[in-house]
């Protein structure tokens, strides 16, 4: 599909949306059900209130640890035990569907591992919840993303492209299952150089189609953000490219060709390797780089204010994209998204949230917030483990 032919018409796109969320010992929530439409949800409260644990519940629809990439035997309430559970009835990119998460107790103790169900079915992979919708989200930890550390960087880039490829997180966790049995491999007085080979094969592999996955998002979504230019946005366009060593030749030579390449280099970087206790060539060492496109600015040189600006645009055209590429929008899940924007620009996203014809999830502190959003919105109060529904 051509960037050029994307479409923000809500008539074009199945309604994605949450119906119903319940909640068993989840973080804060002892109990908790509620309701929802099509509408957007907004939730305000206090902070410390429980707000941002109703967007974490939400964020389990998707594969991961979800958006506060807790460990799971740390999301349920100690007084049991540490067991949790989300349940949904969501009306799906394929119709109506329950899904059910979380980690039970078994005769044992807890089971660690996060288990889901769909429709009353044990899934064999979370990847399962991808052909049912997607899961986009912005939290304040991200608003240091151009200034912080390349791996929050990778962890955004691979999150998008999730959105888009449902294998995109396979490859990115066997890619990194197999580096980290090459490093303890290498550390070995004597490693055994057949294994080597074989891992370094199946790391050469994943490799380059994560790369491969990476730069493909890259193209489309910087042809989408200039094919969807407005000069009027108070969402200043973003130039966005990934910096790698793979990244740098890739588009020069073949896909089959950059791969045996990649494995020649981890075979000639072995005693260097071993010196440095770690894998100095590959798409673990990628980077996002983004410009401020107005200004021909690096990000990290911008104002915290252009920072924010350049984010939000950079997650609406995401998501313009994702609904796109899938045929029907994603659910947007915005942590205190207004706190930091003046009411012209706040006004401005819900407007072009609500034109995406997506479901999204918005918190914060004041409702005055989010005045502008008006009918189009499902308000919420949150305190101390209680969720009242307020709207008028």
């Amino acid at each position: 599909m051509s960037p050029n032919n994307f479409t923000t018409d809500n008539t074009s796109f199945a309604p994605v949306f949450v119906r119903e969320l319940k909640l068993t010992t989840f973080r804060n929530y002892t109990s908790l059900h509620l309701d929802f439409d099509e509408r957007h949800v907004v939730l305000t409260g206090e902070n410390g209130s429980g707000k941002t644990n109703l967007m974490e519940a939400i964020s389990f629809l998707s594969p991961g640890r979800g958006l506060r990439r807790a460990k799971y035997d740390q999301i349920g309430q100690v007084s049991f035990k540490g067991a949790w559970t989300v349940f949904t009835q969501l009306e799906g990119a394929q119709g109506p569907v329950a899904i059910g998460t979380g980690l039970q107790e078994t005769a044992t103790g807890i089971d660690t591992s996060r288990r889901v169900r769909i429709n009353g079915t044990p899934t064999k992979t979370s990847d399962e919840l991808l052909d049912h919708s997607r899961i986009v989200w912005l939290t304040p930890s991200m608003d240091g993303l151009f200034t912080g550390g390349a791996s929050d960087r990778r962890k955004f880039i691979d999150r998008m492209v999730l959105a888009i490829d449902p294998l995109h997180g396979r490859r990115v966790a066997d890619f990194e299952k197999a580096m980290r049995a090459r490093n303890k491999l290498l550390s070995d007085d004597m490693p055994d150089p057949k294994w080597l080979d074989a891992l370094e094969t199946q790391m050469a592999e994943l490799g380059t189609a994560i790369v491969a996955a990476r730069m493909e998002l890259i193209e489309i979504l910087s042809s989408a953000i200039i094919a969807n230019h407005d000069k009027n946005s108070p969402f200043p366009d973003a130039i966005v490219g990934l910096q790698g060593n793979l990244e740098s030749t890739y588009g020069d030579m073949p896909t089959s060709d950059l791969e045996a390449e990649y494995l020649d280099r981890l075979k000639n970087n072995r005693m260097i390797d071993r010196g440095a206790g770690r894998t100095l060539e590959g798409p673990h060492r990628s980077d996002l780089k983004v410009r401020h496109r107005p200004k021909n600015m690096a990000a990290e040189l911008c104002s915290t204010g252009e920072q924010k600006a350049l984010l939000v645009g950079i997650l609406l055209a995401h998501a313009k994209l994702t609904a796109a590429m899938n045929g029907f929008p994603p659910i947007l899940l915005l942590d205190e998204i207004a706190a930091h924007l003046d009411a012209g620009r706040r006004a401005a996203l819900f407007d072009l949230i609500d034109a995406l014809g997506c479901q999204s999830f918005m918190t914060g502190t004041d409702r005055s917030l989010f005045d502008a959003m008006g009918a189009r919105g499902n308000f919420f109060d949150v305190a101390n483990g209680s969720v009242t529904n307020t709207s008028l």
